[in-house]
């Protein structure tokens, strides 16, 4: 395995299009690392840089102690699993897995040995004679890891691997990939715009706008002190609630107010919380949970909140929210600041 470096890196395309810019990241060895954002924030290109499969517009990119910017992609000791999983449809199981070995002239025995290792790891021993039209969807993203598996990579580079795959199966196949990369100790890159699947997976995140790096921080970090208005919103379902700090009393103009759904709470305000009155416009009910839509004056929230407290959509109520839970942000920025004093 091998630490996976970016300093000062961007890419801009010939029209103009600046798809990364100054990208400074270290991801140390052995890391789980996932960048995620929103579509065209600049992700898939920075794992692509990486790869070899973009050219560098400036900066470098460092695998291990090795500057990789003019080495060719066969030549970085990495492996990319891809969303489209990429398998030869006229290969078997084992075919596919052992493909990529054959043309380095591993040894047969070599060869055989990694595929067994692969395929056991994977739970892919029953298949190895099939070929891809036979295995259901998250079979054959098994094998697409197989495949990177057995090269014994120094590092694992995942381009939104689980987004042809429907739910049950992505949560499935998420604690496979965790439970795989935990016991190889690969470095790891994962991209994804599902926020859901950065918090779940990452050791560390590395949130993406319009190819620019907002924040970089183990997941609770992240969600709890987030970096700015777009980190706030971005990481967390639903998304935080953002309002002017002078609508809760809490500090002039040019501050926003922001605090989680789950934050909120139905009744009067104990020592230590703030306290509001707001319309209970729509409830959804979630089985363990219910999420109520509110609105304060001319700003909505949203409100996660036990299904034993029940409200009826059209009335009013009283809620309340820690002083301690509130974050605040500069209102002209968007940057997180100091609560008031």
């Amino acid at each position: 395995m091998a630490a996976i470096r970016f300093d000062g890196v961007s890419k801009v395309y010939g029209d103009g299009t600046r798809a990364v810019n100054t990208l400074d990241l270290a991801v140390e060895e052995g890391e789980f690392m996932v960048f995620v954002g929103p579509s065209g924030c600049g992700k898939t290109t920075a794992l692509r840089m990486v790869a070899g499969l973009e050219e560098i517009t400036a900066g470098t990119v460092m695998i291990g102690e090795r500057i990789v910017n003019d080495v060719s992609p066969k030549d970085r000791d990495i492996a990319m699993v891809f969303q489209n999983y990429a398998l030869y449809p006229h290969m078997t199981v084992a075919q596919n897995l052992a493909f990529a070995l054959k043309l380095r002239k591993i040894s047969k025995a070599e060869v055989d040995r990694r595929v067994r290792d692969a395929a056991a790891a994977l739970d892919l021993e029953d298949h190895l004679e099939r070929k891809p039209k036979a295995l259901s969807g998250g079979q054959r993203q098994r094998v697409a890891l197989g495949r990177a598996i057995v090269r014994e990579p120094a590092a694992f580079l995942m381009d939104e691997p689980l987004s042809n795959l429907d739910a049950a199966l992505r949560v499935q196949t998420r604690a496979e990939i965790l439970t795989l990369q935990k016991r190889l100790a690969t470095t790891t890159i994962y991209v994804t715009h599902d926020q859901v699947e950065a918090m779940t997976m990452g050791d560390r995140i590395a949130v993406m706008r319009d190819g620019v790096l907002q924040q970089i921080g183990t997941p609770e970090q992240v969600y709890t002190q987030p970096a700015n208005t777009f980190v706030a919103t971005f990481i967390g379902s639903p998304a935080m609630n953002l309002l002017p700090a002078p609508v809760l009393g809490l500090g002039a103009d040019s501050l926003l107010a922001g605090f989680r759904p789950e934050h909120i709470h139905i009744g009067s305000a104990p020592n230590g919380c703030v306290a509001f009155q707001a319309g209970v416009e729509v409830v959804e009910y979630l089985g363990d949970e219910q999420l109520a839509h509110l609105r304060l004056g001319e700003y909505p929230l949203v409100a996660k909140l036990p299904v034993e407290q029940r409200l009826e959509p059209g009335t009013a109520a009283a809620f309340s929210v820690a002083r301690k839970a509130v974050s605040f942000f500069a209102a002209e920025t968007g940057a997180a600041t100091d609560p008031p004093s």
